[in-house]
């Protein structure tokens, strides 16, 4: 197994064997990994309910299996997410992804989101076959400063790996379903303020799609 190049990586983007949706942008390709940008959903887990007992606290087992103990926001173009401090959640990323039967994907934390003192879990591997946005869990380690989010913001990045032969899918349960600053600074200026300012579309139609002509 050999982990692949950006040209690689472009050559199945172009013969539509791994897909993301929206489409990458310049900005997200590296030599040999893929940045993906945070999505406009969060998830916050209740910690407690209140039924015929009273005001009870919620186990963790409980939050983890179901969706109704956890409140849901979602953001509009333009608006931030302040992560309280301690305070976890889970987001998931902007792309929804659509990979081959004969990759697997690792994913990692850019280096930038944890010097902000984001706890960045992920859950490792990115099966083959896979289609449908990652969904990430975040706390912030900071116990006296608030962490500001921007949906569209590179927030975590991808390898991918060539399998000697298909895998023998099977679909996880994530599989096709939706996840219902003190920022350091980008090197591309315009990137930043385009997405702080919620102009995504403006962004992606700016400096478009990655293409095999980008690669040196």
């Amino acid at each position: 197994m050999s982990m692949l190049t950006k040209a690689e990586i472009l050559d199945l983007i172009q013969a539509n064997r791994l897909t993301f949706t929206p489409a990458l942008d310049e900005f997200q390709l590296q030599a040999h990994a893929i940045d993906l940008r945070l999505g406009s959903t969060f998830l916050i887990a209740r910690r407690w309910t209140f039924n015929q007992q009273g005001r009870i606290a919620l186990r963790s087992d409980e939050v983890e299996n179901g969706i109704a103990h956890f409140d849901t926001i979602e953001l509009e173009a333009g608006q931030v997410f302040d992560l309280l401090p301690g305070e976890s959640v889970l987001v998931s990323t902007l792309e929804v992804i659509g990979m081959p039967d004969d990759l697997v994907g690792q994913m990692f934390p850019r280096s930038s989101v944890n010097r902000r003192g984001l706890a960045v879990e992920l859950s490792g591997i990115i099966d083959a076959g896979y289609e449908g946005n990652l969904i990430i869990p975040v706390r912030n380690n900071d116990i006296s400063s608030v962490v500001r989010l921007y949906p569209g913001e590179r927030f975590c990045q991808i390898t991918l790996t060539r399998l000697a032969a298909p895998a023998d899918v099977r679909r996880s349960r994530y599989h096709r379903r939706d996840i219902a600053t003190g920022v350091q600074p980008e090197q591309n200026a315009d990137e930043v303020q385009l997405v702080r300012a919620g102009k995504l579309a403006e962004l992606k139609q700016r400096y478009g799609v990655a293409t095999r002509k980008d690669t040196p």
